[in-house]
């Protein structure tokens, strides 16, 4: 019973983290996915700022990104942060376009950059990649090209020209006027290492966004007065305000629909998933109609045993934590590792139906352009 109460503490942690920090999304083709909330308004552009000199030796640069605070979205400053262990780097988390609604996908650590939505964070994030720096051993080397490193003190530096870089503001994947950048083969194939959380100094930093009204997109009209910082959570000393808001901010309509509530409860297990249910085919051929939900049944079959063999293996792990009465730290690495798992199960599936449905609709514009053809005269 002790353990199960650790259980439910840590997962309502990070159930809370997930939502507050970074409410993920399911959209399309995406590197990395989470179950949050649909939001119907997209986010502001990014804001125009400048990076704070790096604090102290080893800290790595996560840049700024709009988050949603349930009734508007507020700015997260970019800050200066440890990455968990040597060799790790830091992608980025993006907002992206899905099912009706805009939702974000977390970011995250590990041995490689993958997909961030095609973003141009600057500061070596120039929408694929990071040009910022590179591991060289335990020691991080870092590029003062686009990073403020004070070179009489920091030796271990380069200078190169980075590439893909752009004036481009826009801060979400997908939907009207997103950036259309899609993962590659080698992207979605990053998705499936193993990846850490985002680090306590990093939620730090989201959390005290959240509680600054001055951040608030609605109060800052998009240029936010704390648009970095040195250190997480340091906002009263050594920040940069915003020089100029990305674009034009346009405020959402007063009865603009904010949020799908139906997506609103966070999912960490492969065991609270839902089925994968799709629409009926209407393409006004009985035939055609037969053909295409005999491909969404299998394709519903194979999604359905992957969400039951991703259950029992983690059922299979908190067994094991049991008989083994893992430490407070341990379980809630095994949460996090178990909701990176779903997460990134549900990135998969929502491709796979995406591209069943241009595939559908493909097929379908084929085959009335070509009735279309047969019944002119020659």
């Amino acid at each position: 019973m002790e353990l199960h109460a650790r259980f439910m503490r840590l997962i309502s942690v990070l159930a809370g983290i997930s939502v507050g920090a970074a409410l993920m999304m399911s959209g399309t083709a995406q590197a990395q996915i989470g179950i949050g909330v649909s939001i119907n308004v997209a986010p502001p552009e990014l804001p125009v700022y400048e990076q704070p000199p790096m604090p102290d030796v080893g800290y790595m640069w996560s840049p700024g990104y709009w988050a949603w605070g349930g009734q508007d979205y507020y700015w997260v400053p970019g800050t200066w942060v440890l990455a968990p262990q040597p060799g790790f780097l830091w992608t980025p988390g993006y907002w992206g376009w899905g099912g009706g609604g805009y939702y974000f996908n977390q970011g995250y650590w590990g041995p490689t950059v993958g997909y961030y939505g095609g973003i141009n964070y600057g500061y070596g994030y120039s929408g694929v990649g990071y040009e910022g720096g590179r591991w060289e051993g335990n020691r991080f080397v870092y590029n003062t090209s686009v990073n403020r490193v004070d070179t009489a003190v920091v030796h271990s530096t380069y200078s190169a020209s980075v590439t893909n870089a752009s004036e481009n503001h826009v801060s979400y994947n997908g939907g009207s006027g997103g950036v259309e950048a899609r993962p590659t083969a080698q992207q979605e194939a990053y998705a499936k290492e193993q990846h850490v959380a985002p680090v306590a100094a990093q939620t730090q930093q989201v959390e005290t966004a959240r509680n600054n009204p001055a951040l608030r997109a609605s109060v800052n009209q998009g240029k936010p007065p704390i648009a970095a910082t040195a250190k997480p959570g340091e906002f009263t000393s050594g920040f940069i305000a915003a020089k100029q808001a990305g674009g034009e901010y346009k405020a959402p309509l007063p009865d603009a629909p904010r949020a799908n509530v139906s997506h609103i409860d966070t999912i960490n297990h492969a065991s609270e998933l839902p089925s994968h249910d799709f629409k009926a085919p209407n393409t006004g051929s009985a035939a055609t109609n037969k053909s295409y939900q005999q491909q969404l049944n299998e394709l519903s079959t194979r999604q359905t045993q992957d969400h039951e063999n991703l259950e029992q293996q983690q059922e299979e792990e908190h067994q094991q934590a049991t008989q083994k009465n893992y430490s407070d730290a341990q379980i809630q690495q095994m949460e996090q590792r178990h909701s990176q798992q779903t997460q990134q199960l549900e990135q998969q599936h929502a491709s796979q139906n995406k591209q069943m449905e241009q595939r559908q609709s493909s097929q379908s514009s084929s085959k009335q352009q070509s009735n279309s053809n047969s019944g002119k005269p020659h």
